[in-house]
């Protein structure tokens, strides 16, 4: 912002030189005359000499010439004593020149001529008038872009690197400027967002740390029983058969229970890790495929992939827009990681007043043990192998799309898979 403070003292310092400039030109011109006048002296005073007569003289051809007066000798003489022709008319001013005719003086010719006016006091009120219209417009400019660009600009250059820090508190202070003020606003929604995800992220760490301790604890307890039986079986403690059947009975029975320990464990990770929020509304068919489009139509014609979209009707479905994006997001990224990159099918269609779309990509199926456990979390099918990936895709997909009471379900076909979500 200095360098830029620095900009508008330069444009002031030119203006003050133009201006100090603008005065001395306009002062050196006044201070030298139109000398019009004396071009057209010489002209007529060139045409008298030649012979032609005085009163056949025009002197309407010329603006600054008003009179030319024929003077003998004796009056010149008596005129240049008294100086009454500088006298006779306070506007004009006069200039008398000698006549020779065959290189003898015949008289005197007296030019009476008017010198233009020059006002050199407006002239230059004007000019600086100009001069500083062009300066306070050039600050104008600068200004703004001070304020509505600048400002704005440098205001926005520290957030990137807060949120990289994980700095989400604090207000985006918002402005009412066309070209960030809606930017603004969007950073201020998303730290408040990535605030809101954190609070939650460390509630749920919180929680599963609890649950894990009191699961934990409880599973010495079976486990206490378990080694306290195997340890009376292995050292033949039991003198009877019914004894040492109670015992592996109990042991069968704690181990039950530790398993239902461990599998409560298990489901309350995957939890953890899918907090998914759904924002209950509604959306139209043709807002979800243009916003969808929009990205994935360029990649797919940047990876050369034929993308065949079907003619639909634009209902109005349930759910929450931005995840119904997600989940074909989603499908398009399982194409292109696990398809033979040929292409891309989407067609609609109605069946018991449900909204479908399906979603087919050319390349190979999974096998028959793979397509049962495709939705489950963390499974990758055998065609997954060294292809980076986490296995919850399609996981994600079927969550979302039950949250907003949908389904998803997939289908072999010859040539390809395909995907096939219903929104109610």
């Amino acid at each position: 912002m200095k360098k830029y403070n620095g900009l508008i003292a330069v444009s002031v310092l030119v203006y003050i030189l133009l201006a100090a400039a603008a005065g001395y030109g306009v002062k050196h011109t006044a201070g030298e005359k139109d000398q019009a006048w004396k071009v057209e002296i010489n002209r007529i005073y060139t045409s008298l000499s030649g012979g032609a007569p005085l009163d056949k003289l025009n002197l309407h051809w010329y603006d600054h010439v008003k009179r030319v007066t024929w003077l003998s000798v004796e009056d010149a003489m008596e005129e240049a004593q008294g100086a009454l022709f500088y006298e006779e008319d306070n506007q004009l001013e006069s200039e008398i020149k000698p006549l020779f005719e065959n290189d003898r003086l015949k008289g005197y010719l007296r030019f009476d001529y008017q010198e233009p006016e020059f006002d050199t006091g407006m002239l230059l009120v004007l000019v600086q008038i100009c001069l500083a219209l062009m300066e306070l417009f050039l600050l104008a400019v600068l200004l703004y872009l001070k304020y509505r660009l600048i400002r704005p600009f440098q205001q926005l250059s520290s957030l990137p690197q807060e949120l990289a820090c994980g700095h989400f508190k604090g207000i985006v202070k918002e402005e009412n400027n066309k070209f960030f003020g809606r930017f603004l606003w969007g950073i201020g929604q998303l730290k408040d967002t990535l605030d809101a995800s954190k609070k939650r992220q460390m509630e749920l760490e919180k929680e599963k740390k609890k649950l894990l301790l009191s699961l934990s604890h409880d599973i010495k307890t079976p486990l206490g029983t378990i080694k306290l039986y195997g340890n009376a079986l292995e050292n033949k403690m039991y003198d009877s058969e019914a004894q040492r059947t109670r015992a592996a009975h109990q042991i069968g029975v704690k181990a039950e229970e530790i398993e239902r320990y461990v599998e409560e464990i298990m489901k309350t990770s995957r939890e953890d890790i899918l907090d998914i929020r759904i924002e209950e509304g509604e959306f139209y068919l043709d807002q979800l495929m243009k916003q969808v489009l929009a990205t994935y139509g360029e990649k797919c014609r940047i990876r050369l992939v034929e993308l065949e979209v079907g003619a639909y009707e634009d209902r109005l479905l349930k759910g929450d827009l931005q995840r119904a994006a997600e989940v074909l997001e989603n499908l398009f990224e399982n194409a292109f990681k696990y398809g033979d990159g040929r292409r891309i099918e989407i067609t609609f269609f109605e069946e018991d007043y449900c909204q479908l779309i399906r979603v087919f990509n050319s390349g190979s199926v999974v096998s028959d043990n793979d397509f049962n456990h495709i939705f489950e979390s963390f499974f990758r099918a055998g065609n997954s192998e060294g292809i980076p990936g986490t296995g919850l895709g399609l996981y994600i997909c079927r969550e979302i799309m039950r949250k907003m009471g949908g389904e998803i379900f997939a289908q072999k076909e010859e040539g390809g898979m395909a995907f096939v979500l219903v929104f109610g």
